[in-house]
């Protein structure tokens, strides 16, 4: 069952869209992966795989990205993924064609929420089991799921931790460099005019001795 579907703008994080399951697991357990979520748009970037599944407690999170743009779901493990990522596939051409002009000019999060309606609509063909049946039939066209990575929740916020401390350091060590050159360059001047300060003196020195002498 898809019990939470999310649509985030990779750049920034913001969320776009978002439907949530009102069921036995209850909206407040919710909520927290919804927060999970969240975080998990922020730590993205165009560097992350572009399909990927990540366990969350019982459940799993699926997500595609396309044109900057992360297509979640959060499902129960036993659900099908080569399903998951239909559906994923399905909301992602219907969003992109509705949406996928303003997608970088909006700055108000949820600014695309009536597209819950659709959302809701191929949740129910992707729930329907003879529909589900049949996708699972027809949909030889999508790439092989079983090769998808599968990471778990905890590792991936914590690594988008630890490359955000490193790309920090590596940004303090940028600025150290520029420092030490511009001090470097500094230091090479000082001690050619000193050098050169010095040949002078030599110099009239010299004069000074043949015209005195």
């Amino acid at each position: 069952m898809v019990l939470m579907t999310m649509i985030g703008r990779i750049p920034d994080g913001l969320p776009l869209a978002a439907t949530m399951q009102e069921d036995e697991h209850g909206s407040r357990n919710l909520i927290d992966y919804q927060n999970q979520a969240k975080l998990l748009f922020r730590k993205l970037s165009n560097q992350s795989p572009t399909h990927c599944s990540i366990e969350t407690g019982p459940f799993l999170f699926h997500y595609l990205i396309e044109h900057d743009v992360c297509y979640l779901v959060l499902c129960e493990k036993s659900y099908s993924k080569r399903l998951a990522f239909s559906f994923l596939e399905d909301i992602a051409q219907e969003f992109s064609s509705q949406y996928g002009k303003r997608v970088s000019t909006v700055t108000r999060p949820y600014s695309f929420i009536e597209f819950d309606t659709y959302i809701q609509r191929a949740k129910k063909t992707y729930t329907d089991s003879r529909v589900r049946r049949n996708l699972n039939t027809l949909n030889n066209e999508l790439q092989d799921v079983q090769r998808i990575m599968v990471q778990n929740i905890d590792d991936v916020l914590q690594r988008g931790t630890v490359l955000s401390e490193l790309d920090n350091k590596a940004q303090n060590l940028s600025i150290l460099s520029q420092k030490y050159k511009k001090n470097a360059v500094y230091l090479n001047m000082k001690s050619f005019y000193m050098k050169v300060t010095a040949g002078c003196i030599v110099f009239a020195v010299f004069v000074l001795y043949f015209w005195v002498f």
